[in-house]
């Protein structure tokens, strides 16, 4: 007797057929499972619109989530019940989280250059590149061979936020650590072919059309992972190899940062800020930056230009203009006992600068460190 599929399994392949992120796959069935236990378990079809309201005013008021948090949950919703159920949502009406503006970390080129002091080997690659291209994580763990373009001295990012495609720069100061590498995965890929473990995953059904891409040199990953994984279900290659994962990347960061005494939260989503904010610090165009981060809209973008002001809306403190007046006092360390501190949250005025030829900020403030 066949299984019956649960509304998940069905949820996952209708997501599937509309060429969802694997991501998104995984955020909406999860939000769905949440949403059935919280109802006590009820089908989805047993619940109504009121149901929805109170599970979204539940995660707002209860939960305290943020409000991109969820707006997630909410679209995970309406598209079960609109794709799935085939029962369309109308006149959404929760308690909506408080949305406030997150201004994004960035570091200086000396926090920059201290905490890539402390990597070393493929970590401190990826993290280069991070800081060099402003590529996410994701994409930069997961870019092929034939992604990088060392004559034009571009990197191809596939398949990238909202599945598209961009070009990236490829910074001059990485050219020489990157051939380096690339000659030691080539290498590697030849003795894991003759092992029988050098097959990749391909994109889509390019696999179907071209049997023996997956384990030509070309298709093979740049970051490769150490170990295999094994295929049920593919006599012909049962074995396949990943790429690294993101946490690999991600844990070799926070501990680079802790061991560079670094002041600031630093991830890797840190690098992509940084390179975004030099730029425009640098005077590129801001719609240069835009592409090469893969924005939507400018609007996004905007939120870098925050750094191209020093203090208040880049206007000067009056205490700054009193010069003299010999040394400050230090203060006591006692005397911050039971006061707390708050930081002001200072907006900044957008501002545009005309760029003139693009240069990565790793090539213009560390290559000569």
């Amino acid at each position: 007797m066949p299984v019956r599929p649960t509304v998940t399994d069905v949820l996952r392949d209708a997501l599937l057929t509309r060429h969802y992120s694997t991501r998104t796959v995984s955020a909406y069935v999860w939000w769905i499972r949440q949403f059935i236990r919280w109802s006590g378990r009820r089908h989805p079809r047993h619940t109504d619109r009121r149901d929805v309201e109170a599970f979204l005013t539940h995660l707002a008021v209860e939960r305290r989530v943020a409000a991109s948090t969820q707006n997630q949950a909410l679209a995970a919703l309406l598209f079960l019940y609109r794709e799935v159920l085939e029962q369309p949502l109308a006149d959404i009406r929760p308690v909506h989280a408080t949305r406030r503006t997150v201004r994004p970390t960035v570091l200086s080129a000396d926090e920059v250059r201290a905490v890539l002091g402390h990597m070393d080997g493929v970590p401190w690659l990826v993290a280069s590149l991070l800081y060099g291209t402003g590529m996410r994580v994701g994409e930069a763990t997961a870019l092929r061979l034939k992604d990088i373009d060392f004559a034009r001295r571009e990197i191809l990012v596939r398949a990238a936020t909202g599945a598209k495609d961009r070009l990236t720069m490829l910074p001059d100061a990485l050219v020489l650590p990157l051939t380096a590498h690339i000659a030691q995965v080539r290498s590697a890929h030849a003795r894991w072919r003759q092992q029988g473990t050098a097959a990749v995953e391909l994109p889509t059904r390019l696999g179907r059309r071209l049997p023996t891409a997956g384990t030509e040199l070309l298709w093979f990953w740049l970051f490769p992972a150490a170990r295999a994984y094994r295929v049920t279900g593919d006599a012909a290659r049962p074995w396949r190899r990943h790429h690294v994962h993101e946490t690999v990347i991600q844990r070799a960061v926070t501990h680079a940062a802790r061991r560079a005494d670094a002041a600031k939260r630093v991830t890797c989503h840190t690098f992509r800020h940084s390179f975004a904010a030099h730029l425009l610090e640098a005077g590129h165009d801001i719609r240069a930056v835009q592409e090469l981060l893969g924005h939507a809209a400018v609007s996004t973008t905007m939120i870098y230009t925050h750094v191209l002001q020093r203090g208040g809306r880049g206007v000067t403190s009056p205490i700054d203009r009193l010069g003299g007046g010999g040394t400050p006092p230090l203060p006591d360390a006692h005397q911050f006992e039971g006061l707390s501190q708050t930081t002001p949250d200072n907006q900044a005025r957008p501002r545009y600068h005309e760029g003139r030829r693009l240069k990565s900020p790793w090539d213009r403030k560390l290559r000569g460190s």
